[in-house]
């Protein structure tokens, strides 16, 4: 009788480990799928990314504020071959165009055209065009903003230190120095 006591505790206790271990497996199943549905509708992007946004990177530009007249940023989406074939020509250019925020205005002179640029040790030489020296001289911060508008511009690449500006291929009194970046 004593034996068969024992058989019958034995077979209880092997149901109920049987049992408790079939609703633990099919708990934590359950659990693991809706964490695979939670973790899966995190990384579900809404759209793909195009062959054209990829290759674009953001620059920063420095225009003049319309009515503080300092310097402001502005960042712009630029195609990155622009930039790895003619950097310094892309953001002077951009610089050229002017802002596309109607709260700031640009301050490189009409006409300014980039004839040449070239990095001599880590200074950027740029070569421009005569109309650079239209600039307004009649505003209190005419000049530094027109000259800390490019250099802050350029020296946003790392190669970049100073800028050194001469007008069509000379060296000009105006523009005499090799200007670096002011402290913000």
């Amino acid at each position: 009788m004593e034996k068969k006591k024992i058989k019958i505790i034995y077979c209880v206790i092997a149901i109920v480990i049987v049992a408790v271990g079939f609703f633990t497996i099919k708990w934590l199943k359950e659990a693991n799928q809706e964490n695979e549905a939670i973790v899966g509708d995190e990384y579900t992007p809404e759209a793909e990314i195009s062959e054209e946004q990829a290759r674009q990177t953001i620059v920063t530009l420095y225009f003049q504020n319309k009515e503080t007249k300092t310097l402001t940023t502005e960042a712009r989406l630029v195609d990155i071959k622009d930039l790895m074939n003619t950097p310094y020509e892309k953001l002077m250019n951009l610089l050229i165009e002017g802002p596309k925020n109607e709260s700031l205005e640009g301050i490189i002179p009409e006409g300014t055209k980039v004839l040449k640029t070239y990095i001599e040790e880590d200074s950027l030489v740029l070569d421009l065009t005569k109309d650079f020296l239209n600039f307004d001289m009649e505003q209190e911060k005419g000049k530094d903003n027109l000259i800390n508008s490019i250099v802050c511009t350029m020296t946003e690449l790392t190669e970049v230190n100073s800028v050194k500006f001469l007008i069509e291929g000379q060296e000009s009194e105006v523009f005499n120095e090799v200007y670096t970046r002011k402290a913000e």
